[in-house]
């Protein structure tokens, strides 16, 4: 047997009596018939591959999160990890150079014709990775539509995970992006991609609408594209953010195993 069959094969089997989870990619498809059953949840994380972080993180800042959580996940649960998807709706940052957004209809439409393609081998559970906030509205469009299918998605909401933990150690006043919370996760998981010399203090107060680089009417002004305090940043900080987000990943990933599939069939992907 050829290197790369044998440790699909070893992955597979250790999802299934080691607790571990598969990368859906990493394997040929005849394994993957054998991974993707009624029972498995299926995993998708979603983290921006380009979006402005500051002058001190990088574009693809929440890709980086999310397989981070990706891989903590993988070691804690059985569960089928599909790859990361890194374009979704970020209508806020496009002042930025680098930034991207999709429309929330068609990140919506991604994630539901993802689920669709792979229900249609037996999985009706899924979980979407979440790193981020104004892609929540479209996710419970994705989790509404699927439900009339037979197919049961969650999704991580910032809003709430983690929070606990956040808030033991937060001193900025306020603050989302960027900022003492999200550069402190970044020094502990990536410490070689934070650039504290660069980190600031702006946009400050917030204003609803999207970031602009200039004060405009209606826009919420920070010319870094901070919303908070990087400068208090510190990898004591990200250490506890990270380890309460992973603990309530999980716990809602087993409550998302013991939940009920609505009744219904999935629809082919290529239907709208």
């Amino acid at each position: 047997m050829i290197p790369w069959a044998l440790a699909a094969l070893l992955a597979a089997g250790a999802a299934e009596t080691q607790g571990s989870g598969v990368r859906i990619g990493d394997l040929p498809w005849t394994q993957a018939e054998q991974i993707l059953t009624a029972e498995r949840i299926v995993v998708l994380p979603l983290g921006a591959g380009s979006k402005e972080h500051g002058p001190h993180l990088t574009l693809r800042n929440d890709e980086i999160l999310a397989d981070y959580l990706a891989d903590r996940v993988l070691k804690e649960r059985p569960v089928a990890m599909l790859p990361t998807l890194t374009y979704a709706y970020y209508p806020a940052f496009l002042e930025y150079p680098g930034s991207v957004s999709l429309a929330a209809d068609t990140q919506r439409d991604v994630v539901v014709q993802i689920c669709r393609s792979i229900a249609r081998y037996g999985p009706r559970r899924f979980y979407v990775l979440n790193t981020g906030i104004s892609t929540v509205p479209p996710l419970k469009a994705s989790l509404e539509l699927l439900a009339r299918e037979g197919v049961l998605l969650r999704y991580t909401d910032l809003h709430v995970a983690g929070q606990a933990a956040e808030a033991r150690v937060r001193q900025q006043e306020a603050g989302t992006h960027a900022d003492e919370i999200e550069t402190s996760m970044l020094l502990y998981i990536r410490p070689d991609t934070v650039r504290m010399d660069r980190a600031v203090k702006d946009g400050l107060p917030y204003k609803p609408g999207p970031f602009v680089r200039e004060p405009k009417e209606g826009a919420h002004y920070s010319a870094s594209g901070v919303y908070g305090d990087a400068t208090l940043a510190s990898i004591e900080k990200g250490r506890a953010v990270v380890e309460g987000l992973v603990a309530d990943l999980l716990g809602e990933l087993d409550a998302l195993r013991a939940a009920a599939v609505p009744p219904g069939s999935p629809r082919s992907p290529l239907v709208p």
